[in-house]
């Protein structure tokens, strides 16, 4: 079975094809966001020509394609969502204004109160109240709503969120209101909170409300576009789009929750780093990186699970928006290979957020750009080979590198490699900012956990950012450079359902916890049934609840060991792990305490035909192999020092290199530092030591 994935990029398009022999073939091409199919047909056209066949037979011969899109993302940041109507319970217009409170500095008045995701303006209340048993205290006023919804034609409103009090319970008035819009606005698409999201929590039942509808236009007529060129160029195949989740669902599924959509291709880098170190027998708990041109996105597994969040801010935690749902817990910076270098007012030298994107580009693209980044600071300091870019297929104007990193560094009188060397300094101090946040603010040692890289940038310093944790052992992947998509071929379909209950466990309500999780296996099943329609008849279900000590403001999430409660000895179980969750993130716990749980959620997993990474065999005993040249490089321990440079193409499994040295894939860059070495594992892989781990193995 021949499967491709595709992951679209701030800067870079990620083209990754199996074949039926289940070797990865990897194409780049830069992403094109007016026509997105544009920048895809670069990077399949790469990998037609090194299976010397057309786009056309190779997109024939596919049977599975997984598109990965960072377009719903960029448009919430952006702004560039479609015209949004927000309607609500009359008499609470301001659950998206108010939020849920929170910020970093509770004494700094000069920041500004964050506007709401859809504009007070373009909120509306319908006269309607269900209380908290879901009974009627209000009926839905039908005329008045339907004046509001006149109204809203008569502004162009382009789609309709509702969110009304306590639908998660009695969900009518809001299917009502749904019925009421495909008559008065038919075409207008809408979403309904309780449908969506049903949790307790209400700005973030209305905030993930509010995203998905606003997305909908845009994202439809996308995925609309997308697919009608993949078929024009001849695909015939089935057609899956990534999703938060870390996993994939069908393209029409999709569009119809395209807030699923949001944060898609980083959530597929655990899936990918998970099958990556199982294949080299390298544990369960793994910090996944992976750095583009834009960004820097970290993930984490746990004894063998990825990690899940409610927690995804857009934009920034507190001023951003937030999604509301569960997805794959991604922590990200703005700090890429296309980082822009500047020197602030204070004097200061500083990386990002700001970046070049594809569009100029960094300097050294030779596309106009005309400020240092961080893929500049690397040409100058010699990681980056200006011939074997991209495997040969760009060149970089190595003098565009040096002239912007020159005129940075005069205006702190320095010299250029010091400059350049303090620019990827201080975007790797940012960077393990990101993975102290999502590691050691959640309770977890980072130097229990074996890092994997990835991303086009990724091996530039990787090592620093290891040392800087205290990690001995870093794994580069050679398809580092689409970590995202590779992802994508390990994936399978992943869907979660929810239902909002509350129970305390001293008078635990064993009836209505095990309605309220058939409910939830009802969701499962139906959803089931479906992916069994279209072929798929593997599946796996978990079951989770989110809970928390009487008098706490937030939840826990905690695995079921199976999706109903028996007896006490089920509510046992839920207790003691409960205990243990808390004590992992908060380092303290409450053995006696009772619990609230709220939620009760369960995740469906079906199955796709996989294979797993490709196991080679040792080329004999560990040696050195011969370098491909030698080139000037730059460390700070060093200096300027001629270091071999090898081509990743003349590897092979049980060869090691002594830094400092540096290795090029065609997608990727891995620079080994003076105080370390690499060695290519049985995975066909890179092992990077670092410090005495190092010299353990030499």
């Amino acid at each position: 079975m021949r499967r491709i994935a595709v992951d679209v990029g701030g800067t870079f398009t990620d083209v990754v094809a199996r074949d039926a022999s289940g070797d990865l073939r990897i194409g780049k091409g830069s992403s094109t966001h007016d026509r997105i199919f544009t920048g895809i047909r670069e990077g399949l056209q790469t990998i037609a020509d090194d299976a010397q066949e057309t786009v056309e037979s190779l997109l024939q011969n596919t049977d599975l394609f997984v598109y990965s899109t960072t377009r719903a993302t960029n448009a919430i940041l952006e702004g560039t969502t479609a015209k949004t109507a927000f309607l609500v319970t009359e008499g609470h217009p301001d659950v998206l204004v108010l939020r849920e409170g929170g910020r970093f500095d509770a004494f700094d008045s000069t920041i500004p109160f964050p506007e709401p995701y859809i504009p007070r303006r373009m909120t509306f209340e319908i006269r309607e109240r269900i209380d908290s048993e879901g009974g009627v205290n209000v009926a839905l006023d039908e005329p008045q709503a339907r004046s509001v919804l006149r109204s809203l034609r008569e502004r162009g409103v382009e789609a309709v969120a509702v969110c009304f009090l306590w639908s998660i319970v009695n969900g009518s008035h809001e299917q009502a209101i749904g019925r009421l819009i495909e008559e008065i606005l038919p075409g207008v698409p809408y979403t309904l909170s309780h449908e969506l999201n049903p949790i307790v929590r209400e700005y973030r039942r209305a905030s993930s409300t509010a995203i998905d509808a606003s997305l909908k236009p845009l994202m439809q007529a996308h995925l609309a576009e997308f697919e009608g060129d993949l078929r024009d160029a001849g695909f015939g195949g089935e057609l899956l789009g990534a999703t938060s989740f870390g996993g994939v669902m069908h393209l029409q599924d999709l569009a119809s929750r395209p807030i699923n959509a949001v944060k898609s291709g980083p959530a597929l880098a655990p899936v990918a780093v998970r099958s990556y170190a199982r294949a080299e027998g390298k544990g369960d708990n793994i910090i996944a990186c992976d750095t583009g041109g834009t960004s820097f996105d970290v993930s984490l597994v746990r004894d063998g699970n990825i990690m899940f969040t409610r927690e995804t801010w857009l934009g920034g935690r507190f001023v951003g928006h937030m999604t509301g749902q569960s997805s794959v817990a991604v922590e990200s910076i703005g700090a890429g290979g296309g980082s822009v270098a500047w020197k602030d007012p204070g004097g200061l030298l500083r990386v990002g957020p700001q970046s070049s994107g594809a569009y100029p580009g960094p300097a050294c693209y030779g596309r106009g750009g005309d400020q240092p980044t961080v893929t500049d600071a690397a040409v100058v300091l010699g990681y980056l080979d200006p011939s074997y870019f991209l495997g040969g297929r760009m060149t970089l104007d190595e003098s565009a590198s040096a002239g912007v990193v020159g005129r940075l560094a005069e205006q702190f009188g320095q010299p250029v490699e010091h400059i350049a060397h303090a620019i990827l300094t201080i975007a790797s101090e940012a960077m393990v900012q990101a993975i102290q946040e999502i590691t050691v603010n959640e309770g977890i040692d980072p130097r229990d956990s074996l890092i994997v890289a990835g991303g086009g940038a990724a091996g530039l310093n990787i090592i620093p950012i290891a040392r800087e944790l205290g990690c001995r052992e870093v794994l580069v992947p050679r398809t580092a450079g689409a970590l995202s998509a590779c992802g994508a071929h390990f994936s399978d379909i992943v869907a979660e359902f929810s239902v909002s209950k509350l129970a305390y466990t001293d008078d635990f309500p064993y009836d209505d916890v095990n309605e309220a999780l058939q409910r939830v296996r009802g969701s499962i099943e139906a959803f089931a049934s479906g992916l069994r329609a279209k072929g798929i008849d593997r599946f796996e279900e978990q079951y989770f609840v989110e809970a928390r000590y009487p008098y706490q403001v937030w939840e826990l999430e905690v695995p079921l060991s199976k999706g109903s409660f028996d007896g006490a000895e089920d509510l046992a179980t839920l207790v003691q792990d409960f205990h243990g969750v808390h004590e992992r993130v908060f380092a303290v716990k409450e053995p006696d305490a009772d619990l609230e749980c709220l939620n009760w959620k369960g995740r469906l997993t079906g199955v796709l035909s996989k294979s797993s990474p490709a196991v080679k065999e040792r080329d004999g005993s560990p040696r050195a192999p011969e370098p491909a040249g030698r080139r000037s490089v730059y460390f700070d321990a060093t200096g300027r020092t001629e270091a071999p440079i090898y081509h990743g193409q003349d590897l092979v499994p049980g060869m090691v290199i002594q830094g400092p040295a540096v290795i090029a894939e065609p997608t990727t860059t891995v620079v080994v530092y003076p105080d370390s070495r690499a060695e290519v594992l049985a995975g066909d892989n890179y092992l990077l030591s670092i410090g005495d781990r190092a010299e353990d193995l030499a």
